[in-house]
């Protein structure tokens, strides 16, 4: 039987051994590691929303008033007030019917894949989404294929077949994220959608990196768009942009009731803390509202500074810089810390074996000096 420390040893040897790094918080943007203070650019809290104190203030508000767990699942009795006024601030914003949250992203994919796709269903991901979307997707007994990213030209041979093919009441279901995670590139939306209602299938859009960041009020790249009412399924984080933590799906009322009943990661889940909700729909009616506004032009001109600096076109928040095998993406990393910039350095199995990479993630919190420091100390991509 192989021991534990065999299988870290390999991982070790291949580059591939991780460990948690615990930071200290402190101003915006900036945090305490080991007694030394460093410039994060790798948080995903994209508005600079987590350490606001209007959010703060909402969930000490909610825990004085409701508690500081929710003590059940939403269907037993752990359903609170600032549940219910989250889910209804989501579904105006996005303008659905109805809304459901979750208590994170990763739940949020694996309940909504696992409630909408059974086994004789077909469910198509583009190559480059998120493990939590590829996981649902496995769990759920459906066909699962694959398209290369963003291949529309594949995608719609794929619809072609299996429209096809699958009997009238099989499901057949297109899954994409808007803004890639990893590569921080845009879906070829109006294609996808196109491809979709001509095939007469579902769409699955998770918004994660492009809430609070895309659209006139941050909904994201459908609002962007101008395609929102024809997604099917609009998913999304609480624990990125908006500042607080979880996952929401937005879509119509025979959905969503659908997906409270055959969702287990909702039903069989404690409800999340009346902090974590309050704290998400306070952040929601931030990106909603003029000041909203001005933190994603602040963001913008952030990505827009270092896009140029590095010679990259600005697409999100988001900006990889490939450096191939992992010692020396380790390495580089490493030697940003030692500067005072906290780039992560990512690896197989996030990304493909060969693409390691520094995922630099911005913020409206990093100031001007902070990004043309860290661009100072970045090496050139091979």
């Amino acid at each position: 039987m192989r021991s534990p420390e065999d299988e870290l040893t390999t991982l070790y040897e291949e580059g591939l051994l991780r460990s948690l790094r615990c930071l200290e918080s402190g101003r915006l943007m900036s945090a305490t590691s080991e007694g030394r203070t460093i410039v994060n650019f790798s948080s995903n809290d994209y508005l600079g929303l987590s350490r606001d104190e209007t959010l703060v203030d909402a969930a000490c508000e909610a825990t004085r008033r409701h508690g500081a767990g929710s003590g059940a699942s939403r269907l037993i009795s752990g359903t609170l007030p600032p549940h219910k006024a989250l889910e209804e601030k989501i579904a105006e914003w996005k303008g659905t019917q109805a809304a459901l949250s979750f208590a994170n992203g990763y739940a949020t994919a694996v309940g909504v894949l696992g409630a909408f796709l059974s086994k004789g269903d077909v469910v198509i991901l583009d190559k480059l989404c998120h493990a939590c979307l590829i996981d649902g997707a496995r769990q759920s007994e459906a066909t699962l294929r694959v398209y290369p990213h963003n291949d529309l030209n594949k995608l719609e041979h794929l619809l072609r077949h299996y429209r096809e093919r699958l009997p009238g009441k099989s499901r057949l279901l297109v899954v994409t994220e808007s803004v890639f995670s990893m590569d921080g590139d845009r879906a070829l939306l109006p294609g996808i959608v196109s491809l979709v209602e001509q095939y007469d299938a579902l769409l699955l859009l998770d918004e994660a990196h492009a809430v609070g960041i895309l659209g006139s009020s941050g909904q994201g790249l459908a609002e962007e768009l101008g395609v929102e009412d024809r997604i099917t399924f609009q998913m999304g984080t609480l624990g990125k942009a908006v500042g607080s933590g979880g996952g929401y799906l937005a879509a119509s009322r025979p959905w969503i009731d659908l997906l409270l009943n055959r969702a287990r990661p909702f039903i069989y889940s404690t409800a999340p803390p009346p902090a974590q909700a309050a704290a998400s729909l306070c952040g929601i009616e931030i990106i909603t509202s003029p000041r909203g506004k001005e933190l994603r032009n602040r963001l913008w001109s952030n990505i827009s500074r270092l896009t140029e600096l590095v010679g990259k076109t600005p697409s999100s928040a988001i900006v990889p810089v490939i450096l191939g095998d992992n010692e020396t993406a380790l390495d580089t990393s490493l030697a940003l810390l030692n500067k005072g910039y906290l780039a992560p350095a990512i690896r197989f199995p996030t990304v493909p074996r060969g693409s390691a990479r520094l995922r630099i993630t911005l913020s409206a919190g990093h100031t001007a000096e902070a990004i043309e420091g860290l661009h100072e100390n970045l090496p050139e991509s091979p």
